[in-house]
């Protein structure tokens, strides 16, 4: 306790002044971000939505060997979107969240406005989830929630209920609910989408969907894009209970029945799994949608040459990329910057969460929050000329387009192209 103290009053005398007058921005592009970190010309608008799946396993309260209890599981979810603002409405807005320290509560503020209006008459907007990791909450990447409304997209951030900093319970219940939740909220904004009676109404182009998951969320994302768990995890002691993971593992041999064809494309973020035996070689190859892949090369919790790296390598039938932060751990790209309210609680406790030894949280937000816009304008918007973008030379040194020079370095992107299908 008395080493997390001094760590933390370390941190407040170092930071410079200007961090305290920043209220936890959530929307902050730095002078040397890359060129698809830019906000894009529309206003943000939030909301926050509730969907109940009813007659969902529920883990927690199941004992083994016993009788699967059901129960009606009720998702919070933030959803940004384009918006148009009526005359005298400013832009900007504020959230209140728990942290990682469930003993301090943060005030995030963006550019979204609470409630405004959806931008109607135009185009559909292509939908992405964003999945958080154990514990986490829908905050946690919001950055990145209000950077793609403002370009064009419908962004739903979950609350993963018995995994956030405030509910979370053994991972029993994350192993099994994470996919499903993915697949179900889905579902729930497609629905809104369909209901003249929605402010989402005729909105939402859900036949163009994306996934990003960060570290749990990862796990569940690699599932939903046809990589089916390994048999070997379905008994194991930190499993759910009852063998209830085999309907999403090889063991079902209806597995591929589960996938949703809307979700084209992902973003997992340092996914976990690979490190723990979650998937074999022969599993990873039944991924077929276009991934983008982002980690630390040091990641300790998620593994990178026996983590990330590994399931990039193998997913050997699509067409995916790899970015990778040298010298970066688990938090590399996806947590927004460490709330003032933990640095200036005189506890270091959840700090190490939001930032990384390092690397900058903010300029590695920044970066992916640019490549993340490349690759989803390119497969969900077809955008073509956002290959420019990821087609690089592997090393930044050599220079990358949309960095400014020198902007890169520490940074390396790899591209594989999908082999012909194997087995």
């Amino acid at each position: 306790m008395l080493v997390r103290s001094v760590i933390a009053m370390l941190m407040v005398t170092v930071l410079p002044p200007q961090l305290f007058a920043q209220s936890n921005r959530i929307d902050l592009v730095r002078p040397d971000a890359p060129a698809m970190t830019a906000f894009g010309d529309y206003a943000i608008g939030v909301r926050t939505l509730h969907f109940t799946d009813p007659d969902r396993p529920d883990i927690v309260n199941t004992v083994s060997g016993a009788a699967t209890v059901r129960y009606d599981r009720t998702l919070t979810v933030e959803l940004w979107y384009p918006a148009t603002l009526s005359a005298g409405q400013e832009p900007g807005g504020q959230y209140v969240t728990s942290t990682r320290n469930t003993a301090i509560s943060a005030t995030l503020t963006g550019r979204a406005v609470r409630n405004a209006e959806p931008v109607a008459g135009q185009q559909r907007f292509p939908l992405v989830i964003i999945s958080h990791g154990y514990p986490g909450n829908r905050y946690l990447l919001s950055h990145l929630g209000e950077n793609l409304a403002s370009k064009g997209y419908i962004v739903a951030s979950i609350d993963h209920l018995e995994s956030t900093y405030t509910d979370q319970q053994e991972i029993a219940s994350t192993l099994y609910h994470r996919a499903p939740d993915q697949r179900f909220v889905l579902d729930q904004v497609a629905r809104l989408g369909e209901d003249p009676g929605s402010f989402l109404y005729q909105t939402v182009a859900a036949d163009r969907t994306a996934v990003v998951g960060y570290s749990m969320g990862g796990y569940g994302l690699i599932n939903n894009l046809g990589a089916a768990y390994s048999p070997a995890i379905v008994d194991l002691p930190i499993a759910p209970p009852n063998r209830l993971l085999a309907v999403q593992s090889a063991l079902n041999p209806d597995f591929r029945d589960h996938l949703d064809a809307r979700i084209r494309a992902g973003v997992a973020i340092a996914p976990w799994g690979m490190n723990n035996g979650v998937w074999r070689p022969v599993d990873l190859r039944g991924i077929r949608l276009p991934t983008l892949y982002v980690s630390g090369s040091v990641d300790t919790t998620a593994g990178y040459a026996n983590g990330t790296r590994e399931i990039f390598e193998l997913a050997a039938n699509s067409d995916r990329y790899l970015l990778t932060f040298v010298n970066a751990g688990h938090s590399a790209g996806a947590p927004i910057p460490v709330p003032v309210e933990l640095l200036t609680s005189g506890d270091g406790t959840g700090v190490g969460h939001y930032t990384d030894p390092v690397w900058d949280t903010l300029r590695m937000n920044n970066i992916m929050d640019h490549f993340i816009a490349a690759f989803l304008d390119l497969n969900l918007k077809g955008l073509e000329d956002r290959r420019r973008f990821l087609e690089l030379p592997e090393n930044s040194e050599d220079g990358w387009t949309g960095f400014e020079q020198g902007a890169a370095i520490g940074l390396k992107l790899e591209h594989l192209a999908p082999a012909e299908r194997l087995p």
